[in-house]
């Protein structure tokens, strides 16, 4: 069985949705330490006057150590849903599949969650069913029993519960990944390999980097064709 273990991140760009395309099983890892600069809670859109910054205020109490990912509670004494949402209207409006996906997407910036991961969860999981990534199924790590220890050897007991044979890890992980503990455990390893074609963007010069939203925006139906066919 084909794994995927990653955070859960606010409008992920379209490698993430790669990996949830190649997982029989993908697992969102929130009951690890909260990352107050990294991407649980923020993510990049194309305007006119260039990349913007969407971010969801969270509550910290002044820091974040000890937090993890499924204990941060979205600040909503901001209106950030209201601003992110006029902030897509105000830079996709003449993108041409927007309005096809308006209406998916507007009512999650009505929700009002407490939890973070509750809300980047269901909507990353509904931007895969609209992708047309079907076979995936999704779970989250905090639902997987007796899990302890650090790094490699927590990520090798998750993996050995669920029953997998094969991981599929995001590139950098090299750095930190122990091969032999994997081999040990009979799980093959496979890095992802994040080379896309470019597509048309409202604002030149391109820029991969961005939300996945902007490629549904500007590509609608035709999205998944390049995410799950590199060049």
């Amino acid at each position: 069985m084909n794994v995927v273990i990653l955070q859960p991140s606010y409008i992920p760009w379209r490698g993430y949705f790669h990996q949830i395309s190649k997982a029989d099983l993908f697992i969102f890892y929130v009951d690890v330490q909260y990352d107050k600069h990294g991407w649980r809670n923020r993510n990049q859109i194309k305007t006119a006057q260039g990349k913007q910054w969407l971010t969801i205020p969270v509550h910290s109490g002044g820091a974040t150590e000890g937090l993890l990912i499924k204990e941060a509670k979205i600040d909503w004494a901001r209106p950030w849903a209201v601003n992110h949402w006029k902030a897509l209207t105000f830079s996709y409006a003449k993108a041409p599949y927007f309005r096809q996906y308006a209406s998916l997407l507007e009512p999650f910036y009505q929700r009002h969650d407490t939890l973070l991961a509750d809300f980047t969860i269901d909507l990353t999981i509904a931007l895969a069913r609209e992708l047309g990534i079907s076979q995936t199924r999704f779970m989250r790590s905090s639902e997987i029993p007796g899990v302890d220890g650090q790094k490699t050897d927590r990520l090798i007991q998750i993996l050995t519960k669920v029953g997998t044979t094969h991981y599929i890890s995001g590139p950098s992980a090299r750095d930190y990944i122990e091969q032999d503990k994997f081999d040990a455990a009979g799980i093959s390893l496979e890095y992802m390999l994040y080379d896309y074609p470019n597509y048309p963007q409202l604002y030149p010069p391109f820029d991969g980097q961005v939300s996945i939203l902007d490629l549904l925006f500007m590509t609608g139906p035709e999205a998944f064709h390049s995410i799950s066919r590199p060049r």
